[in-house]
């Protein structure tokens, strides 16, 4: 009885974890790896054709966005989630797979005239629609006999219509034991949807962390704040931007915003349009029209059972065309804008940016989390301009964080949920969080007599005599320089382990230019480092680097080895043999 971490491990992004049960492989979520959790172009790490049974806790594509290339490349089983996890799965992977194949279009148009070979979708509109083929619904609640020795559940998770934390009862040699996933837990007193469940007793959990280091700030109300911004910002003649998941977030900004035109709550402008440029986030509100028995909170009920629309209101708009998205900057009257994706890193939210971005009397509002190396990150540090379509664009525009709207549970709800468990768990593996994030909620739970820690990429651990048998690796941002035929030079940033960010300048922003102008330093430094390289043989600590000049890639590196040998400096210079990096 073993499980084994393929993703979201030390990241927040690419959750899928791996149970093996009588012989059973049973995978737990299948995500896409996103911004700088991605590596190794979202490959996957095992043989799909012998994976036995998909299970998965919400929709999100971090959970659910590599299924359908899990079965392209052969997986025949069948995909367990609550009944509406697989209706929002039925838009956002097909969306998902549209985006894929959009992508592979556009890079073979310039890579043909480049010279360079095509390049093919992840998966196609084709593999998602074999993939939904194979969905299995179920309801909250409801106990499944799996396999020989293995029975599920799904429980309320608060954080998506339809997500779920997943009770599962493995029994192997005549020893049982009970794993509960977390999936991600919800935020408290969120519109539309209930609270996180609490459950009672577990020998394992699979935690998520995303939060685990800070608390939310939690407004007086969302409705008056968010009403005051939109005030504020028509009266200076500007837009109020809102980069929003299609699904889920989208939804509650519709709710609240119903409740403002219903208590006209904007006094100066009380007929003002809200437009939602996306067309998955309008398939994603019909489902949320749907049957939602079984789902809704008491407050969603109330309303329903009113005659009342969660959802629709005077001025809005749905938008669907590409035509229609333009013409939204064409016209000069205030408005709200709801567009995808909620990081800004792809959709048409871009569009937007660049239209309202440099203009002061807009405002830019994010409702959500922002993960390490994205445009919204980018943008809540401060940054004075970014590019979009290749154009510098000036930020002046307000920019506003309202962290109150996560649909993350924070610090200390994620601790009030574990510490419900009596008695505790053997073991809590820490997951679904930034690096530093991970590793401090794990030592918080531990200080709180609660053993846990943040298992690395690939860790194995055996359930029945609770030990470790792998310990993983570390995936790590590194800078690649290739100087020599036969030898390749590696600069690898220690990262600040409480901004996660590099402590050197060059591996960032102007990493590509600042590296080549400290090229020469670097080649004088490796001089100095080759004795020490060739007497500690450091070649098993590195695998897998792109043999490329200047490109920032993923290495993996088991840190406790190096900092044993080169120990703790801002950066470790190591000589690699080129084969190695092939």
């Amino acid at each position: 009885m073993k499980l084994t971490f393929f993703g979201a491990a030390h990241a927040v992004t690419g959750s899928c974890h791996c149970l093996e049960v009588n012989g059973k492989k049973i995978l737990i979520d299948c995500g896409l790896q996103q911004g700088r959790d991605e590596h190794d172009e979202n490959a996957l790490d095992f043989a799909p054709s012998y994976i036995d049974y998909v299970i998965v806790t919400h929709a999100h594509i971090d959970h659910s966005g590599r299924i359908p290339l899990l079965v392209k490349e052969g997986f025949q089983g069948q995909i367990f989630a609550t009944r509406l996890t697989c209706q929002l799965m039925s838009v956002m992977l097909r969306d998902s797979a549209f985006i894929q194949e959009s992508d592979a279009e556009w890079q073979n148009q310039k890579g043909k005239r480049a010279g360079r070979p095509p390049v093919e979708p992840l998966y196609t509109v084709a593999d998602a629609g074999a993939a939904l083929q194979q969905l299995f619904p179920a309801e909250y609640g409801q106990i499944l006999d799996l396999c020989d020795g293995v029975r599920i559940r799904f429980r309320d998770a608060g954080h998506l219509l339809g997500s779920s934390m997943v009770e599962i009862w493995a029994t192997e040699g005549g020893v049982t034991k009970k794993l509960v996933f977390s999936g991600d837990l919800g935020n408290i007193d969120q519109p539309i949807i209930r609270n996180p469940e609490f459950l009672d007793e577990a020998d394992y959990v699979v935690m998520e962390s995303t939060y685990g280091d800070r608390n939310h700030e939690i407004p007086e109300s969302y409705v008056e704040s968010l009403a005051q911004l939109i005030d504020d910002t028509f009266a200076r003649g500007g837009n109020v931007i809102i980069p929003s998941f299609a699904v889920g977030r989208t939804q509650e900004l519709l709710y609240f915003l119903r409740e403002i035109k219903h208590q006209g709550l904007v006094k100066s402008f009380p007929s003002f349009q809200v437009c939602v440029d996306s067309p998955l986030a309008a398939e994603a509100t019909r489902i949320y029209s749907g049957d939602l028995r079984g789902y809704l909170d008491e407050e969603a009920i109330t309303v329903l059972q009113g005659g009342e629309n969660l959802f629709t209101f005077p001025g809005l708009t749905l938008v669907q065309s590409t035509d229609e998205s333009k013409a939204l900057n064409m016209d000069k009257s205030s408005k709200v804008i709801i567009s995808a994706s909620g990081m800004c890193d792809a959709g048409r939210i871009r569009h937007h940016l660049k239209h309202n971005l440099w203009r002061q009397e807009c405002s830019v509002v994010f409702v959500g989390y922002q993960a390490e190396g994205s445009l919204g990150r980018r943008l809540l540090e401060g940054a004075k301009s970014v590019k979009l379509f290749g154009e510098e664009i000036a930020v002046n525009a307000r920019i506003v964080n309202f962290q109150g709207l996560s649909s993350h549970a924070d610090r200390d709800h994620l601790l009030a949920w574990i510490q419900h468990f009596s008695p505790a768990p053997q073991q809590v593996f820490v997951v679904h969080g930034d690096a530093p994030v991970t590793e401090l909620f794990a030592e918080d739970l531990n200080q709180r007599g609660i053993p846990a820690h943040a298992p690395l990429y690939q860790e194995v651990y055996d359930l029945a005599a609770d030990r470790m048998l792998a310990k993983g690796v570390v995936l790590s941002l590194v800078t690649v320089f290739t100087f020599m035929p036969t030898l390749t030079l590696v600069c690898y940033p220690w990262m600040d382990k409480t901004h996660h960010k590099p402590l050197l300048p060059g591996f960032d922003k102007f990493g590509r230019l600042v590296s080549r102008i400290m090229l020469p330093a670097a080649l004088a430094l490796a001089v100095i480092m080759v004795p020490s390289y060739l007497a500690s043989n450091n070649n098993e600590y590195y695998y897998g680097a792109a043999h490329m000049f200047g490109t920032n890639t993923r290495l993996g590196a088991d840190t406790a080895a190096i900092e044993e040998t080169f120990g703790k400096s801002d950066t470790w210079v190591v000589l690699v043999p080129e084969a190695m990096t092939k």
